[in-house]
C-alpha cells in the first residue's frame, strides 16, 4: 500500500491521505474546491466543479493513474438543483470515457463546498 501526496492539489483537511494506491489501484479521497494553497475558491458551482476535477487529475496523476483510468466515481453535491451544471463539465473533463457513477445530494459538504468528487482509477 502506498499513500499519495501531491502539492499540485489541497493537502487533506483531516486525518487521511489525499488517495492510496493497493492492488493496481487508487483511491482518492473526495475532492473539493480549494485550491492547492488551500484557499477555498468562491461560491459558483462551476468555478468549484472545475476545481474539484482539476484536483483530482493532480491526484490522480501522482499516484500513476489519469482521469482515462477511473473506473468509478461519487459526486457529492450541496443541492440536486446543480446537477445538470456538474454533469456538463464531468462530461467535458472525462470526454468520451465513462466510468460508472453514483450522484448523491447531502446535507452538507466540509468547507461548504458545493460539489465533492471521489474516485477509484487503475493505476497504469
Amino acid at each position: 500500500m502506498k499513500l499519495v501526496q501531491t502539492n499540485k492539489a489541497p493537502s487533506a483537511i483531516g486525518p487521511y491521505s489525499q488517495a492510496v494506491v493497493a492492488n493496481g489501484m487508487v483511491f482518492t479521497s473526495g475532492q473539493i474546491a480549494l485550491t492547492p494553497e488551500g484557499i477555498m475558491l468562491e461560491n459558483d458551482v462551476v468555478i468549484q466543479t472545475k476545481q474539484v476535477l482539476k484536483n483530482l487529475q493532480a491526484v490522480l496523476e501522482e499516484a500513476g493513474a489519469s482521469i482515462q483510468s477511473v473506473i468509478k466515481t461519487t459526486i457529492f453535491l450541496d443541492s440536486m438543483d446543480d446537477f445538470v451544471t456538474v454533469n456538463e463539465i464531468y462530461a467535458e473533463a472525462f470526454g468520451s470515457h465513462k466510468p460508472a457513477r453514483s450522484t448523491v445530494a447531502v446535507k452538507t459538504l466540509p468547507k461548504n463546498a458545493l460539489v465533492e468528487i471521489d474516485a477509484i482509477a487503475l493505476v497504469k
